[in-house]
């Protein structure tokens, strides 16, 4: 316990799924959490369970593809709690189906959601956690963002996005000193809601247990914990050494394969 213990985080897509197992998974460790997402009624009772579990967090609704929400947000943390300290660039979308199907809009909708909010929770998060030196900012992208996928062309262009962007702006804090460490996480198979978006006009999510046992190795799928203990990881001190990295959570699915 206590392992990101006085520190701020800021967690997006907070209301479900990884990144709700990240907000309670930070909060146990003693971290106070704003947890954001365009879910609120989902928002506020993630917000709840973690206060009845003895944690600290509130909720804020946020539009992570907007450059004056994002801050908005910054500038209210800053009001509320001085400093941030750990970024959790989470919130993302899956557009699926075969690339001639797809609209332009479709394909920029994918981008903004995937790819600018993460870009705009960097910027505008970086002077912040500079002025009190240092943080931790960790992305979520996708083993899709490690290799291509067939009827998820927008999906996978936008998660390779996410992995290359982190490189490049750890580098940059690297270049700096500033003390703080960019880092992007790739799940496989976990058991979340955005699979009911990977097949348009789906009714029911696809057979996870199949496709795992299809897929994975370790013949089991993910949870959202799991990746949330890799974000925590991530965020403490303990991986203080570790700027730019990929660290993949698929159970085998990529191994001699990338």
């Amino acid at each position: 316990m206590g392992r990101v213990s006085g520190k701020v985080a800021l967690v997006t897509g907070a209301a479900s799924g990884i990144g709700r197992a990240c907000a309670e998974v930070l909060a146990r460790e003693g971290a106070t959490v704003i947890a954001t997402d365009v879910q609120a009624h989902k928002g506020v009772d993630v917000v709840a369970g973690i206060g009845k579990a003895g944690g600290t967090a509130e909720f804020a609704r946020h539009d992570v593809t907007s450059e004056q929400e994002w801050n908005e947000i910054v500038r209210r943390i800053e009001k509320d709690h001085g400093r941030l300290d750990i970024l959790v660039n989470n919130a993302g979308i899956a557009v699926g189906g075969m690339v001639t199907d797809l609209s332009l809009e479709d394909f920029r909708r994918q981008m903004a959601v995937n790819v600018d909010s993460v870009f705009l929770g960097t910027k505008t998060s970086l002077p912040l956690m500079r002025k009190h030196g240092g943080g931790a900012i960790v992305n979520i992208s996708s083993v899709a963002g490690l290799r291509g996928a067939p009827r998820l062309s927008a999906y996978c262009a936008s998660k390779g996005a996410v992995r290359l962007f982190t490189k490049s702006v750890a580098l940059e804090c690297a270049a700096m000193k500033d003390g703080i460490r960019v880092n992007s996480v790739h799940p496989g198979i976990i058991e979340t809601p955005i699979w009911m978006q990977v097949i348009p006009g789906a009714n029911e999510p696809p057979d996870l247990d199949a496709l795992t046992a299809f897929r994975v190795p370790l013949g089991v799928k993910g949870q959202p914990l799991d990746i949330a203990n890799v974000v925590l990881f991530l965020a403490s001190d303990e991986s203080r050494y570790m700027t730019g990295e990929e660290i993949v959570v698929d159970g085998g699915m990529t191994v001699g394969s990338l």
